[in-house]
């Protein structure tokens, strides 16, 4: 840590319960705030800042620890957006949020610039979904923001681009590929000079995935473990649970032509959310329905820590 560095914040310190190991708390909630008109879940709906603004403290208010600002669409399909058009969607709502709400804020984008702006305005989190292979500056401008101020990284997995992940993604082992390329990714971001402790990983459910892919990645989540660092899971409303409730055909996706509702996918996602919650699987939950998953993860997590007390099986 260089001289008159910030202290680092301690391991996602917003997550809650006895113990601070690694999956032994109850998952941090990260309250999901898009400020795009195409967002495959709520594009548009909360453009306007000061309604962004609003949106976030109601997260916050239904238990979200983290709000996670993004100014760029990564749904399959969407298109780049310029740094200086994504700079002034997001900072606006970070700014404001900063002043009217106490919960940790953390910035969706691919971009160092616009990362090195959010910080300035308030973000303690950078949220890549590229996990800062989409533009070579990221990591070191992370790890010098990181040496004055207590900003943690996400680094996601994907395959391929928005605009194209979702054409043929192929694994010959989705779990293991994943696994590998997330430590090649932490061990990147720490030779840039990111401590180890501000690093938390995410498998990237439905970035260039198919749905067996995905499922198999839920399954084995507790593999991501091998990492060391904390796991985030981003599995709200995603696509694969329509295809999983027959809502949605998969094929339709393939073809280009597909039914697209996501606030039909919210009792999925909370079976998603209650499973690694009661397993203890993941230590951040990115969750558009803060709420709603909130009970989820309290319930689940009371049911396993019965069964695992006396005369739990």
């Amino acid at each position: 840590m260089s001289e008159g560095a910030a202290e680092p914040l301690p391991l996602w310190p917003h997550a809650h319960g006895v113990g601070s190991e690694i999956g032994a708390r109850r998952p941090a909630l990260m309250g999901v705030v898009n400020v795009t008109p195409d967002s495959f879940s709520d594009g548009g709906r909360f453009l306007d800042p000061e309604r962004a603004i609003e949106h976030g403290v109601r997260l916050v208010g239904e238990g979200a620890d983290v709000l996670d600002v993004g100014g760029e669409s990564t749904r399959p399909g969407a298109a780049p957006v310029p740094v200086d058009e994504e700079l002034r969607r997001v900072l606006p709502v970070i700014e404001g949020l900063a002043r009217a709400s106490r919960a940790t804020l953390s910035i969706d984008t691919m971009k160092a610039d616009v990362a090195r702006a959010a910080v300035q305005a308030g973000a303690r989190i950078v949220n890549d979904v590229s996990a800062g292979l989409a533009d070579p500056a990221m990591l070191s401008t992370v790890a010098e923001l990181a040496s004055v101020e207590p900003v943690h990284l996400v680094l996601m997995h994907r395959q391929g681009t928005p605009e194209t992940m979702q054409a043929a993604p192929r694994y010959d082992d989705v779990v293991r590929e994943v696994r590998e390329h997330l430590g090649e990714r932490v061990r990147a971001a720490e030779e840039a000079g990111v401590p180890e402790d501000r690093i938390t990983v995410d498998p990237g459910i439905g970035f260039g995935k198919r749905l067996d892919h995905n499922l198999a990645l839920l399954a084995s989540l507790e593999g991501l473990r091998a990492l060391g660092r904390p796991v985030l899971l981003g599995a709200s409303r995603k696509s694969f649970i329509g295809h999983l409730t027959g809502a949605e055909d998969p094929a339709d996706w393939l073809a280009g032509e597909r039914r697209d509702v996501p606030s039909e996918r919210i009792g999925g996602t909370a079976a998603v959310i209650a499973l690694a919650a009661a397993r203890g699987a993941a230590d951040v939950l990115r969750v558009h329905d803060v709420a709603i998953m909130k009970e989820a993860v309290l319930v689940a997590r009371a049911i396993a820590a019965a069964g695992a007390g006396p005369g739990g099986s």
